[in-house]
């Protein structure tokens, strides 16, 4: 029988955030610990929102070296980090990618993500998603056992949410009751960092345009 595997939450948003960036930047891909601990406290993206120091996410790589679940990359001045999630955990590559969205994002309808994946990987329909999930909360003990559960619904919600077992048991009960009474400052302050990125990104754009056409720049004489 397989041992179950057991990580702490900085070490899941470490994991998490290698598997992530291997997909969306692979040209940045292997990590610098730099980048890591970048990608670790980003405030996109991310639920719970964390500031972990550097010293926080070494520990944390240190240990999942040991469990096989990073390997480090030598050649260069810099030593880097890469994931093996999928193969350390032992899931098809499907299932890896909803466990790294879950640890990354916390608890997510089926719906929820499939949108959120499409970086990491398309699925044809949120029913192939359930079905990777149901495989997840099937999982036979000789495995290691279930590595998902399906919330109880949440009063006035569509549909139920998933977590991750990679960090332990989780209350069902409580993380609906934690869900219901927690802010959307998470989701504002990521959309106030997107929308603010949009409009620098305008900004440039029509200060480069007012230069070629030797136009003055809006709300200048």
């Amino acid at each position: 029988m397989t041992t179950p595997l057991l990580l702490s939450a900085v070490e899941a948003r470490v994991l998490a955030t290698l598997m992530e960036k291997a997909r969306t930047v692979p040209d940045s891909y292997p990590l610098t610990l730099n980048s890591l601990l970048l990608g670790c406290n980003q405030k996109t993206s991310r639920e719970p929102l964390m500031e972990l120091s550097e010293s926080e996410v070494s520990s944390a790589v240190d240990t999942l070296r040991e469990a096989g679940l990073v390997h480090e990359t030598t050649g260069g001045r810099t030593t880097k980090f890469t994931h093996n999630a999928q193969r350390g955990i032992g899931v098809p590559e499907q299932s890896a990618v909803l466990l790294g969205l879950l640890m990354l994002r916390g608890p997510q309808t089926a719906a929820e993500l499939r949108l959120n994946a499409e970086r990491w990987y398309r699925f044809a329909d949120t029913s192939s998603v359930e079905a990777f999930l149901d495989e997840l909360q099937e999982r036979s003990e000789e495995k290691g056992g279930p590595l998902v559960i399906k919330l109880d619904r949440a009063p006035g919600a569509r549909e139920q949410r998933w977590a991750h077992l990679l960090c332990g048991p989780v209350d069902a009960s409580a993380a609906v009751a934690g869900r219901m009474a927690a802010p959307a400052s998470a989701d504002l302050q990521a959309r106030v960092v997107q929308l603010e990125t949009e409009v620098a990104e305008l900004r440039t754009t029509v200060q480069r345009l007012c230069a070629e056409l030797g136009m003055s720049q809006p709300g200048q004489e």
